[in-house]
């Protein structure tokens, strides 16, 4: 078997004890090509963000570099601008050819909360060697917006892989010549290139920014906030706007994307020559985003940017990502947004889920 692992395979995993859970895992959180993580009652506040390194746990780092502890069983506020560590309830133990990549859910990006996962010897966030055993921990560093947050919260996701998947650009041109991946010309090097929609079909509405001074957000409240208190609204009527170093924008994308049943999608790192900015923190796609048959005829990917050192101007149509595609090992059971909670099918330029639609 080779590829990304479906529901079905990892709800095998936890039968099996490769991946366990203190409480038991819920089936809401199987999705239908990763697993969602959960917090635990507990969180560090830490000096600085770390990794633990070859043969160091991270308990013996928090141990040097923490700051505090806090209890979460009552709910309990992670202030804009620090950076905590939760142990969280699940639990690895991984066979040997089953990789693991662990990335920020939607909603826990648009919020700018970056959430990275690490594990002891682990020397890299988000990536969790072959026959790994041991504790899962979330780094949390809320970067716009302080967040209430209580166990059992679900902020991040992991894959698992099993061998090589990820197709080559000859692989991906055949795949978008038979069934279209973007509506459009697909822009392919070293995967499916994306562009900024600056120009949208109505009005002059194309992204938010995250205003510097705002409350609390409970991540338990669902379309409860108004985007107002917290968003100011970006227009433009040439197509380009600048952004401001050290500001968090959303935007959308100008192709809306589809992922085919049969693969599933990560968006790749941003390459930094292409300007001073950063996009995305939650970069998974679901088997059937955007899929016709799952409820989406295309979806656009909402962009979360950050402008870094200068001011850079950001023009309609500029590629600003990729999405690197790669082979399910098997159909999900349960595809994204058929008959599941799937938040964003079908979406255009929309803020997360707490928010009441503007």
């Amino acid at each position: 078997m080779t590829g990304v692992l479906p529901s079905q395979e990892l709800q095998r995993m936890i039968a099996e004890g490769q991946i366990a859970a203190s409480p038991d895992i819920i089936p809401e959180q199987i999705q239908p090509a990763s697993l969602d993580l959960r917090l635990g009652t507990r969180a560090w506040r830490v000096r600085a963000s770390f990794l633990a390194g070859h043969g160091r746990t991270v308990q013996e780092r928090l141990e040097e570099f923490e700051m505090h502890q806090i209890d979460l069983t009552q709910g309990a506020v992670l202030e804009k601008g620090c950076v905590y560590v939760v142990p969280l309830m699940e639990l690895l133990d991984l066979p040997e050819g089953i990789q693991a990549v662990a990335n920020a859910k939607s909603s826990t990006g648009r919020l700018d909360l970056l959430t990275r996962t690490i594990t002891d010897g682990g020397e890299e966030f988000d990536r969790i060697q072959p026959g790994y055993k041991g504790p899962l921990y979330a780094e949390i560093c809320p970067r716009s917006f302080s967040v209430l947050v209580r166990p059992g919260m679900r902020l991040n996701q992991i894959r698992f892989r099993a061998g090589q998947a990820v197709l080559s650009d000859d692989e991906l041109r055949a795949l978008h010549a038979e069934t279209p991946l973007v509506d459009g010309e697909a822009v392919i090097d070293e995967g499916l290139g994306f562009s900024v929609d600056l120009k949208p079909a109505e009005g002059t509405l194309v992204g938010y920014r995250a205003k510097p001074h705002t409350g609390v957000i409970d991540l338990d409240r669902i379309g409860e906030y108004d985007p107002a208190e917290y968003w100011e609204e970006v227009r433009t009527q040439n197509g380009q706007i600048i952004l401001d170093p050290g500001a968090f924008y959303i935007l959308v994308s100008r192709e809306a994307v589809h992922i085919p049943p049969e693969y599933a999608a990560e968006m790749a790192p941003y390459l930094a020559m292409v300007g001073e900015f950063r996009v995305h923190y939650a970069g998974f796609f679901d088997p059937g985003f955007g899929h016709a048959a799952a409820g989406g005829a295309g979806s656009r990917g909402v962009l979360e940017v950050r402008c870094h050192e200068a001011p850079f101007v950001l023009e309609h149509g500029q590629v600003v990502g990729r999405l690197v595609y790669e082979k399910m090992a098997e159909v999900p059971q349960q595809l994204y947004g058929s008959g599941i909670a799937s938040n964003y099918q079908g979406q255009g330029l929309k803020l997360s889920k707490h928010f009441r639609a503007p």
